[in-house]
C-alpha cells in the first residue's frame, strides 16, 4: 500500500486538475482555459464577442473626466486645446476647440478618416472644419484614437502604416486565458472594434465639460470615420444628428478586404486574421450594414463624383437603402470633386452648419 501511495496521490492531483480545467471556465465568465483533452466549443468563450453590436449595446458607458492639458493655438473666437480622456482604462488624446462664449454650448464629435501614423499630428483631418464650427459657437472634440498623438500606443508589431488605416492592432491582453491560437491571431482586428467604443466613451464624457450642453450633441465624420460614426449610431440608437463626408458604408469584412491591395504585404496577414474570424464568429454581428434599420438620427451625406477611394455608386446604394428604410437623410453629390471635396469645401461646410443649426433649432 505504501509503495502505491505516490501513484495514488498523483492520480488524485490529476483528477483535481481536470476538474478545475473543466469547471472553472463557467465560473469566470469571459475567461476560458485550454482543456488537456482538447478544445470544447461548448464552453469556450470567444474573446472578441464583447465587440458585437448586441453586446456593446448591453454595456454601460460611464465616461471620464475630459482634461484640458495644454493650449495648442489661440484664435480670435475660440481656443484649441490638447485634451485627454479615458476609454476602457486607456488614455486617448485629441483636439478640443472651445468657443470664447459663455453659457451652455452644443458639441460636435469629429471623427477623422485614415491618417498615416508617421506624419500624424493632433487635429489632422478635422481641424479646418472644426475651426469653422467653433467660430460659430460649437464646441468640437476630435479624438486622436489609440496609437496616435499622445494616446496610449498600440502594440509594436504593426508592421505597416497602411495597416493602421484598416484598424490593425495586436495581442496585448496578456491577462486573458487564450482558448485558441486562432483567436490569438484575431487580436490584430481588435483596434477596428475598439474605435466605436472610444467614441461611445467620449460621448459619455462630454458631461464633464462645464460649458457643454449634453442635450445638443452632434457628429461629423470623414471617410473611414463614417463607418465609426454609423457604428456608434447603430449601437447607441441615439438621435445624434450626423454629417458624413465620403463615408465608408460597406459592411465588415468587405470594408477591410476592399483596401488590402494597398498594404505592403498585400494584406496576407489581415486576410488570415479575417479568415480565422469567419470560422469563429458571425460577421453580421459586427457589421454596420446589418444595423442600418437601427439608425434613429438624421443624416447629411456628401460625395464627390471623382472620389478616388469611395465610389459614388457605393454611397448611392447606401442612401437608397436608408430611404427604403424610411430614414431621414439629405444627400449631396459634387461633380469632379475628390475624396476631400476640395473644389466645393466652403459650400459643403456651410451646408453642414445649416444642417446642425436646423436640427438643434439654432438661429
Amino acid at each position: 500500500m505504501k509503495k502505491n501511495l505516490p501513484l495514488i496521490l498523483f492520480a488524485l492531483l490529476y483528477l483535481a486538475l481536470l476538474g478545475i480545467l473543466f469547471f472553472l471556465p463557467s465560473q469566470i465568465g469571459q475567461k476560458s482555459l485550454i482543456s488537456p483533452l482538447g478544445q470544447s466549443a461548448g464552453w469556450r468563450t470567444k474573446l472578441l464577442e464583447k465587440y458585437s453590436f448586441e453586446n456593446l449595446r448591453k454595456r454601460e458607458y460611464q465616461g471620464s473626466e475630459i482634461k484640458l492639458e495644454k493650449v495648442i493655438k489661440e484664435e480670435e473666437g475660440y481656443t484649441s486645446w490638447l485634451f485627454s480622456f479615458q476609454s476602457d482604462g486607456k488614455k486617448v488624446t485629441g483636439m478640443a476647440n472651445l468657443p470664447k462664449k459663455s453659457g451652455k454650448l452644443p458639441v460636435i464629435i469629429m471623427i477623422r478618416g485614415y491618417a498615416d501614423d508617421q506624419i500624424y499630428f493632433t487635429g489632422l483631418g478635422t481641424r479646418k472644419a472644426a475651426g469653422v464650427f467653433a467660430e460659430n459657437g460649437f464646441i468640437t472634440l476630435a479624438p486622436d484614437f489609440l496609437g496616435f498623438g499622445g494616446s496610449d500606443t498600440l502594440s509594436a508589431d504593426i508592421s505597416s502604416p497602411r495597416e493602421t488605416n484598416l484598424f490593425i492592432s495586436s495581442p496585448r491582453e496578456t491577462n486573458l486565458f487564450i482558448s485558441s491560437p486562432r483567436e490569438t491571431n484575431l487580436f490584430i482586428l481588435e483596434a477596428r472594434f475598439e474605435r466605436p467604443v472610444t467614441v461611445l466613451n467620449l460621448l459619455a464624457s462630454i458631461k464633464s465639460l462645464p460649458n457643454a450642453d449634453t442635450n445638443k450633441v452632434l457628429m461629423w465624420a470623414h471617410s473611414n470615420g463614417g463607418q465609426i460614426a454609423l457604428s456608434v449610431l447603430e449601437i447607441s440608437q441615439k438621435n445624434i444628428p450626423t454629417v458624413l463626408w465620403a463615408p465608408v458604408t460597406k459592411g465588415f469584412p468587405e470594408s477591410v478586404l476592399q483596401y488590402m491591395g494597398e498594404m505592403d504585404d498585400q494584406g496576407l496577414k489581415v486576410k488570415k486574421a479575417i479568415d480565422d474570424f469567419l470560422t469563429l464568429y458571425e460577421p453580421k454581428n459586427y457589421s454596420i450594414d446589418n444595423y442600418f434599420a437601427d439608425i434613429k438620427a438624421p443624416l447629411q451625406v456628401h460625395q464627390g463624383t471623382a472620389d478616388e477611394y469611395i465610389k459614388t455608386e457605393w454611397t448611392d446604394s447606401f442612401i437608397q437603402t436608408l430611404k427604403n428604410l424610411g430614414k431621414s437623410v439629405i444627400y449631396y453629390k459634387y461633380p469632379r470633386n475628390d475624396h476631400n471635396l476640395s473644389r466645393d469645401w466652403d459650400l459643403v461646410v456651410s451646408r453642414d452648419l445649416e444642417f446642425f443649426k436646423k436640427n438643434l433649432m439654432i438661429k
